[in-house]
Formats: structure tokens, sequence, C-alpha cells
């Protein structure tokens, strides 16, 4: 069974005793990390080389998802909403236009090919501290 499965069928058992307590819009089983106005939910994923982690804006802020790119793993993608090449790419298309906004229900993924950590953060909530790690192990 594979990650996502898991926790599709965890959320559906659980569902009858928080219900109240979950955004009806999005199940967690459609997405890995969640955005509340300043967080990203859960701070830290860890998945397997090869797979995709599926972001999804669950708060009414716009918000980016976007690699610090100098600590990357070595040889790993860059990896930015709006699929700029680069940070500064980025942080440029964000401060021209809001280039990069993930809107409400929206989602990113990004599919990570290279073990390592991966950290990131959103533009527009970096100061806030609205940052998050994405873990790849190898198999």
């Amino acid at each position: 069974m594979d990650r996502r499965t898991f926790l599709r069928a965890a959320g559906l058992a659980g569902t009858g005793a928080v219900a109240g307590c979950l955004d009806s819009r999005a199940s967690a089983g459609d997405y890995d990390v969640g955005m509340s106005t300043v967080a990203f939910k859960p701070e830290t994923v860890t998945v397997a080389v090869g797979e995709t982690v599926v972001w999804r804006n669950t708060s009414k802020q716009s918000h980016t998802v976007t690699g610090y790119e100098a600590t990357l793993p070595d040889g790993a993608a860059y990896f930015a909403s709006g699929e700029f090449a680069d940070e500064s790419a980025a942080r440029e298309a964000w401060a021209d236009g809001f280039g990069g906004r993930i809107e409400q229900e929206e989602t990113y993924s990004h599919t990570f090919e290279v073990a390592g950590e991966y950290p990131y953060f959103c533009i527009p909530h970096e100061k806030a501290g609205m940052v998050g790690t994405v873990v790849v192990e190898a198999d």
C-alpha cells in the first residue's frame, strides 16, 4: 500500500471522530502538505526517492512553495511553484506580480529524484517563519 492510499484510508477511518474539526473542502488524502496562514502542515514530510509531494493551499492567503536553492542536495532539481529555474527567478516573479502564487485550494506538486533534505519556504510569509523541509530517503 503506498503512502497516499494509507493516509486516505486512515483519514476516512478517523473522520467520524473528528467531524467538524476538518475543512470539508480538502481531504488529507489529496495532499501531503497543507498551508495555513503562515505555516506548512506538517512542517517536515518524509518520502522515498521518486515520490511526489503535493502541497495544497488550505488557507485563504496566497502562498508559494520555493526551494532554498543553496541548500539542495547535489544533483537535485530546483523546485518552486511557478516552475522557475532558480530561487532568484522565483523571488523576482513574486515581486513583479505575485508569480508562482498558489491560491486557496490550488495545489503544487514536485517529484523528488535525489535523496537528501530539501528546505523550502513561502516567499510572502518567509519572515513570519513559513518554512518546511522535505526529507527524501533512498530505498
